[in-house]
């Protein structure tokens, strides 16, 4: 709006006369139509039908614009993925835990790996499930392009390798060059769509004692 007009005009870029964009009614969007062909919401409810359907599991979907920082949201999924886990009893279904929207990264001086918050959120979360043996989750970019690094995220279950460099490269944001060396990092190459961060968490309850 105003205010990029106003750094135009002061460096002295001649905008076209179409800049700032068209109102509702202007004449030239008479005949224009608007198709939404994928959306956040449309990702997470597929799988949770696919989950239902196909494996009779019991999906929560807890939003598709969950944001903040990576590490943080994975804290706090990771507390209600154990609070599940302890809950369920042998004869219950598997729970999935589905959300969406894009949490951020926040680098800092100690920084020696390429971000990526899909991979710090999974990383965060494998530290505060240590290795729990019924929990499996997965956090990816729909676009296949996670921050800078070559992957879309990464995949853990309960047989993750948390060797002892794990919590440095959480601490340094070096996620992509941990799940690179102990396994996990998913790769898909560009996808051509991008309808946010998708993330899974699977539950699984204890085994019959019979």
């Amino acid at each position: 709006g105003r205010d990029a007009r106003g750094v135009a005009a002061r460096w002295g870029v001649e905008l076209p006369p179409t800049a700032g964009g068209l109102h509702p009614s202007d004449p030239r969007l008479a005949r224009t139509q608007n198709h939404l062909i994928a959306a956040p919401m449309a990702s997470l409810q597929a799988a949770a039908q696919v989950a239902a359907r196909d494996y009779g599991w019991q999906v929560q979907i807890l939003g598709d614009d969950l944001h903040g920082e990576a590490r943080d949201l994975a804290q706090r999924h990771a507390e209600m993925a154990l609070q599940i886990a302890q809950s369920l009893r042998a004869q219950d279904q598997p729970q999935l835990l589905l959300s969406g929207g894009e949490v951020t990264v926040t680098l800092g001086a100690k920084t020696r790996g390429r971000g990526g918050p899909n991979a710090e959120y999974a990383l965060a979360l494998a530290l505060a499930l240590r290795n729990h043996p019924r929990i499996y989750a997965l956090a990816a970019d729909t676009d296949g392009i996670d921050g800078a690094g070559a992957a879309a995220g990464a995949v853990f279950g309960p047989d993750l390798p948390l060797d002892a460099r794990a919590q440095s490269d959480l601490d340094t944001h070096n996620a992509h060059g941990f799940f690179a060396r102990c396994g996990g990092a998913v790769m898909t190459g560009p996808t051509r769509t991008n309808v946010n961060d998708f993330r899974a968490i699977l539950i699984l309850p204890p085994l019959s004692p019979n």
